[in-house]
């Protein structure tokens, strides 16, 4: 064996290095922690010309040799200038802080590294997911034949209940009239509304559906999708020759915070036969809330839903899931392979949750939640949630009534889309003033706001995820947004100075 081959061996984890192992991590875990307690704000504003350049005079080919050296360089090139979700004054993003139990599973999970495929390389954790997901399920009131697995994330989740809906779609198409599957594709929709989550659009792409499969339906003056419109689409569908696939309704629009109305719109797809299918991915917090959970109501209807642990329970990333009320439709996403799950190991009612996955080779996700709930238990994680959500609507209230800004619809979650009005300008001057705010706001470093557009026009938009931030926090934050526009709005106004 070469000496470099010696040496490398020192570096894997087994019971000859755990206390390497301790030492390592302890190092890796002091930095983070340091780095931490130093942050005074969300973000430095570095921009990528100041970064690229140290991370790509970085030789991949030589290594440093040490522990410390490299933590040193990663903080050059990465901690130093990271976006803390934990920050106060985070209020961009549907990004959340994060608990420490889900951390200590995080640590454990990467360590042991199961892979939840197939029973021989996970054992417990297997259980452990399923669980979990009959948990969930139970918390959505699918009933005794739901089931599901843990996903990357809501856009992963939609693909797959998508898949499953195009599949029991062509299944429905009876007998010997039944299309060849190209003929098919081509009649298939999806409805959904015009604040709906673009990864509807790419699932349609992905799965191979004609260009226009994707409907949109408009929303009402709350941005919520109007069961009308919806109505009208399912029948202009069935008279047009196409064949509605899924419905998919969304409890926690990105933009707005808003849930469809989830009992009218079941009862729609009742109606029509047509499967529906919950973007939760946002609002599924609710599941756990003391005092909300009745603003799901109609979600136990759905044939799918999608939950992101990883926004509204506060849980690191990845941590999502995707959960459908006939367990039997996840049949749709098997293959067998004889070296991994053989139809024998399914006749001998082996469990495995790749029968049931797009993905092969997966993380023990579900390790973070677990701890998560044993920990802190889900009245707590509910708790948290709702401190985001009633911290949004005292916000919405007190930019209500200040004259610098206007107000869109008031969110049902924790999401303000607002932008600052200066005083006589026109609707180019608003929307580069707040253009303008957002990115000199994001420069400096002091706070972190998203943009959105509402009707053509720029808007920014709050998301609080964070149970620390205060009234105070987004004052403040509002009035450096007011002082970048208002400052941009006056410069704009002056003439130029003829010479």
């Amino acid at each position: 064996m070469s000496s470099i081959g010696s040496a490398a061996r020192a570096h894997l984890f087994h019971d000859g290095t755990v206390e390497r192992y301790r030492d390592v991590l302890a190092r890796g875990v002091d930095r983070v922690a340091r780095r931490v307690g130093e942050v005074d704000r969300p973000a430095t504003g570095v921009t990528p010309e100041a970064l690229a350049p140290l991370v790509g005079a970085i030789d991949l080919d030589r290594p440093l040799g040490d522990t410390d050296a490299a933590l040193d360089e990663l903080h050059d090139v990465w901690l130093r200038d990271a976006v803390w979700f934990h920050h106060r004054r985070y209020l961009a993003h549907l990004n959340c802080p994060v608990v420490i139990p889900a951390l200590l599973g995080e640590a454990v999970l990467s360590a042991v590294n199961s892979s939840l495929d197939t029973w021989d390389q996970s054992a417990g954790a297997t259980l452990m997911e399923r669980r979990l997901i009959d948990w969930t399920a139970a918390r959505i009131g699918l009933g005794a034949t739901a089931d599901g697995v843990f996903t990357s994330g809501g856009t992963q989740s939609n693909l797959q209940a998508m898949l499953l809906a195009r599949e029991e779609a062509y299944r429905r198409m009876v007998g010997a009239t039944r299309p060849a599957r190209p003929e098919a594709l081509a009649r298939l929709r999806i409805v959904t509304s015009a604040a709906g989550h673009f990864s509807v659009q790419k699932a349609a792409k992905l799965l191979g559906l004609a260009a226009d499969a994707v409907l949109t339906v408009p929303t009402d003056a709350d941005r919520r999708m109007r069961t009308d419109e919806l109505a009208r689409t399912i029948d202009r569908c069935r008279r047009d020759g196409q064949v509605v696939m899924a419905v998919v309704a969304t409890a926690g629009t990105t933009d707005f915070g808003t849930i469809d109305p989830l009992p009218e719109i079941a009862d729609i797809c009742t109606a029509a036969g047509v499967w529906l299918h919950v973007d939760a991915a946002y609002g599924c917090g609710l599941l756990v809330s003391p005092t909300r959970r009745h603003l799901l109501d109609g979600i136990e209807r759905a044939a799918s839903v999608t939950v992101d642990y990883h926004k509204s329970f506060f849980q690191p990333v990845s941590s999502s899931a995707l959960l459908v009320r006939d367990g039997r439709t996840l049949r749709h996403a098997t293959w067998h392979a004889d070296y991994l799950n053989p139809l024998r190991a399914a006749e001998q009612g082996i469990p495995n949750q790749v029968d049931k996955s797009i993905q092969t080779t997966r993380r023990f996700d579900a390790c973070k939640l677990w701890l998560t709930l044993r920990i802190m238990g889900p009245d707590a994680v509910g708790a948290l949630f709702d401190q985001v959500v009633d911290l949004a609507a005292d916000v919405w209230r007190r930019l209500d009534a200040d004259r610098r800004f206007e107000v869109a619809v008031r969110s049902q979650l924790s999401t303000v889309v607002f932008r600052h009005v200066p005083p006589g300008a026109d609707p180019h001057l608003v929307d580069e003033a707040n253009l303008h705010a957002r990115e000199a706001l994001a420069a400096s470093g002091a706070a972190l706001v998203a943009g959105t557009k509402v009707d053509g026009a720029h808007w920014l938009k709050l998301t609080l995820l964070n149970p620390e931030t205060t009234v105070d926090d987004v004052t403040a934050v509002l009035d450096l947004i007011a002082g970048h526009a208002a400052r941009y709005a006056r410069t704009a106004a002056t003439p130029a100075p003829v010479g």
